[in-house]
């Protein structure tokens, strides 16, 4: 008896064996792991608090857009305040799958995409973040730039104009020489040419730097005064809309994107329209407005307007820059591209 209950005991083992395989083979298989209605948990990094607007009207209202418009398959998960990474790194995480989604700066990797700064050449001037948030989208998926081929980009929106926020009134172009001033990607060579010291940094660092007195300026959108509490640490805005640009990127692994099923692939890039239509591009313009009202209400903000003859002796130091860009891209039709797409949506919006 004892021996036939052995055998009858390890042949149930073996059974055991065969199925807990099967099972594994089933649950590998990319058809059943993404296409069976099971969910999909992806990670999305980015550098901005948990309390700005970016978090929590941007990111989450995609993520929720995606969870609704698959059903609940997909789930995402933000990590925001740099928890997966800083700020200048996220791109290249998402490239390794660090993480599967990345949100942050094109410029905070100064060098790393050249095309894509023709976006943000001081000298194109963008009405509000809507038309600079166009341009910058419309633009990227026609020019295709290489640089950006090594991942899947959801959606990229901008700033639109920005201005220079510093701790002294700075009201002519001698009073820039000299200062030190947070800037990243093309921003850094417009305050090296106009004799400012560029410093580059994330915005998560400059409050401190700011504080600190390591820098003493700041070229950024107004938002910042009020989202990362910049007006707490500066006393005067210079108005220079004609200096600053910035784009920001959603972007997924490639890797994680191709292995999702086809019909996943579709609602998330109808989302991922829906959503830079009715909340990406219009973001900065609504934060910028009461950042700026925030600023000079509460903290005693000073805001100078330069003279259209101080504005075109800034505008004159920074001639040499598009032609430099031209040279290094070996391509002069990406600036007239940019250039076309402004003017188009300056008029639109």
């Amino acid at each position: 008896m004892k021996v036939v209950f052995l055998c009858r005991l390890k042949k149930a083992a073996a059974l055991l064996l065969i199925f807990a395989f099967m099972a594994a083979m089933v649950s590998c298989s990319p058809n059943s792991q993404n296409g069976d209605g099971s969910k999909i948990e992806l990670s999305l990094a980015h550098f901005f608090p948990s309390t700005h607007p970016i978090e929590k009207e941007l990111v989450q209202t995609w993520i929720e857009e995606i969870k609704k418009a698959t059903n609940g398959r997909v789930v995402i998960t933000s990590y925001s305040d740099e928890q997966l990474g800083k700020a200048a790194d996220i791109y290249k995480n998402v490239v390794d799958g660090v993480a599967d989604i990345g949100l942050s700066c094109f410029s905070y990797t100064r060098g790393r995409f050249q095309v894509l700064e023709a976006f943000e050449l001081p000298g194109i001037i963008y009405k509000n973040s809507k038309a600079a948030s166009k341009v910058a989208w419309e633009g990227i998926k026609e020019i295709n730039p290489k640089e950006v081929q090594d991942t899947v980009l959801m959606m990229v929106i901008a700033t639109g104009p920005g201005d220079l926020f510093t701790k002294a009134p700075v009201e002519k172009l001698e009073d820039i020489k000299d200062m030190e001033i947070r800037a990243t990607g093309i921003s850094a060579q417009t305050v090296e040419l106009l004799g400012g010291i560029p410093v580059a940094m994330a915005q998560s660092e400059a409050y401190e730097a700011l504080s600190k007195g390591i820098v003493k300026g700041n070229l950024s959108p107004v938002e910042v005064l009020k989202g990362w509490r910049h007006a707490e640490v500066t006393k005067y805005l210079t108005k220079t809309p004609f200096l600053y640009n910035t784009l920001f990127f959603i972007t997924m692994n490639k890797d994680k994107w191709n292995s999702l099923p086809e019909d996943i692939q579709k609602a998330i890039l109808e989302v991922n329209e829906k959503v830079h239509e009715e909340v990406g591009i219009g973001l900065w313009d609504k934060q910028n407005e009461e950042a700026l009202k925030w600023a000079v209400d509460e903290q005693g903000l000073k805001i100078i307007e330069l003279a259209k003859e101080e504005t075109d002796r800034w505008i004159k130091a920074l001639e040499s820059i598009h032609n430099d860009f031209s040279k290094k891209i070996k391509d002069e039709s990406v600036i007239e591209k940019v250039k076309a797409l402004a003017e188009k949506y300056n008029k639109l919006y």
